[in-house]
């Protein structure tokens, strides 16, 4: 019988589709951490606080994650690699806007823009991956390949950045988005066939912006608690809103005929353990990311490129790992791989917490991250396949947003969190330092903005306050945020292990391993 074109392209090159889908991943990923090593310049630069610092991060992230949902139902109806291509050449204008940043609101702005364009392009990647291989075997390689180019993009990020903020401006880690992001478009039109879902379902508005505002005011509570004041009207009011907005969006989508998210699939197990396995681990990883990039440069007094080098090693353990991760998981099941993998995560977050403020890089510090990147290798791939394999063919759109919503959210809430557990530690170390050196309540306030704040008070003050004794003082305040979040970020990490230990499937069999025939690329 003759080939039709359709098993022609599908038969040609799912590897080669896998490989331009990648880029499109490491371009998106990447900029979640790139922003990072670049972090204590832009707070020089720009005048930023620490909360606004984790704006400029979590500027990015936020829009990514509410608008995951939507780009997943988009690009199933209007076509994955048409909406993936649009979305990157809005990401690589978005991109030029944040180069050319002269505030810090022209900034988050255009990278809030750039984070709503990312929410349409992952989506389609694991959509047409999902598509691309009907063999549950090559498809658990694929996203163990997929899984790795995002772990590796997160790696890698703060070592271009540095190398980039160290030779150019603080605006060329953006720049960088745009030939990739060309490259990226011109491939995808030769190489990925276009497909889309074949039920088409209406755009869930009124989930949307449910959805959206009870994470945006949750994360805003957070980012701004340690300047508000933490009992403060506003914060409260803030996660009293995200708290009633989120059972709206519950009980909105239960009721729907065909949500934008069924949220009784979380009533499941296995899929509520998987998302959460997944969002831990981003939760810790973007935490860490957040603070180790600016104990670097800060404490350590790396440069910018200084600094992303030195990450370098947990970029090669996760090269390393994530493929092992994958196949160990097929072998004795995705329940002890990702248990094990948070637990490790856990364990290396609270070995951070003994380390001093000059704690030898080639020792502790280099170990850790080690023992880290392993953990975190071991969580994403094959809880991306549990998830990924118990949705339909109809469900895929959706199940990828799903999936990386959680990242998303977990990473945004990570650098949140973290970050506002070591900035009320902060914030109270450095008034218990500068106090007694006469520096005035107006200076002791802009130094507790963040830790470039605190230097700059220092350097500007009489000959009696740029003591070793006071550096030292502000090094040790860092560190003790810095342990702070560390330990936050273990305690969660540990508890989410244990409890998805009893959820997560013992078999490394999903309902996905047989076809999905309605997953179907365009015959055009």
């Amino acid at each position: 019988m003759k080939e039709t074109q359709l098993t022609r392209r599908r038969r040609r090159s799912p590897w080669l589709i896998l490989a331009v889908l990648c880029i499109a991943v490491l371009i998106v990923v990447i900029d979640n951490t790139i922003v990072n090593v670049a972090l204590p310049t832009l707070s020089a630069k720009l005048n930023a606080s620490d909360s606004g610092l984790q704006w400029i991060v979590d500027s990015y992230s936020l829009p990514f994650a509410g608008l995951l949902l939507a780009g997943g139902e988009i690009s199933d109806r209007w076509g994955r690699r048409r909406v993936m291509q649009a979305s990157l050449l809005s990401f690589a204008l978005f991109s030029l806007v944040a180069a050319q940043s002269h505030s810090l609101t022209q900034l988050l702005t255009a990278r809030a823009l750039m984070g709503v364009s990312a929410a349409f392009i992952f989506p389609a990647t694991l959509s047409l991956i999902t598509a691309s291989f009907d063999d549950l075997a090559a498809r658990a390689k694929a996203f163990g390949i997929w899984g790795a180019t995002a772990g590796v993009a997160i790696a890698v990020g703060p070592i271009a950045g540095g190398y980039l903020i160290d030779h150019f401006w603080f605006g060329s880690v953006f720049v960088v988005n745009v030939p990739v992001a060309c490259l990226t478009i011109a491939l995808a039109a030769f190489v990925v066939p276009e497909s889309r879902s074949p039920v088409m379902r209406r755009v869930d508005l009124g989930g949307l912006f449910l959805g959206s505002v009870s994470v945006t005011t949750l994360v805003l509570g957070i980012i701004e608690g340690p300047s508000w004041g933490w009992l403060s009207a506003r914060v409260l009011g803030l996660f009293a809103v995200s708290l009633v907005t989120l059972l709206l969006f519950a009980r909105y989508e239960r009721h729907l005929v065909d949500p934008m998210l069924d949220v009784r699939l979380f009533r499941r197990g296995a899929f509520s353990a998987a998302a959460g396995a997944i969002a831990t681990s981003f939760f810790c990883l973007f935490g860490f990311v957040f603070l180790v990039t600016q104990y670097f440069q800060l404490v350590h007094d790396y440069t910018p490129l200084s600094a992303g080098v030195h990450t370098l090693p947990f970029a090669l353990a996760t090269i390393i790992a994530t493929p092992i991760g994958a196949v160990v998981a097929l072998r004795i099941g995705i329940r002890w791989v990702v248990s094990s993998g948070l637990v490790i995560m856990g364990a290396a977050m609270m070995w951070m917490t003994q380390f001093g403020a000059h704690a030898a890089y080639w020792g502790p510090v280099v170990i850790s991250m080690m023992v880290l990147a392993v953990g975190f290798s071991f969580i994403s791939s094959p809880s991306t396949s549990a998830l990924m394999g118990s949705l339909t063919a109809a469900q895929i759109g959706a199940g990828a947003a799903v999936n990386e919503t959680t990242r998303e959210l977990g990473g945004t809430l990570g650098v949140a969190v973290v970050g506002s557990v070591f900035s009320s530690l902060f914030a109270r170390r450095i008034a218990e330092v500068l106090g007694p050196l006469g520096l005035g309540h107006h200076g002791i306030e802009v130094a507790q903005r963040s830790m470039q704040a605190a230097l700059r008070v220092v350097a500007m003050a009489g000959p009696a306050a740029r003591s070793a004794a006071t550096y030292e003082g502000l090094d040790q305040a860092f560190m003790d945020g810095f342990h702070r979040g560390c330990v936050v970020a273990a305690v969660a990490a540990i508890v989410v292990g244990v409890v998805t230990f009893f959820y997560l499937p013992g078999s490394a069999a999903t309902p996905g391993h047989t076809i999905h025939p309605l997953a179907h690329f365009d015959a055009a």
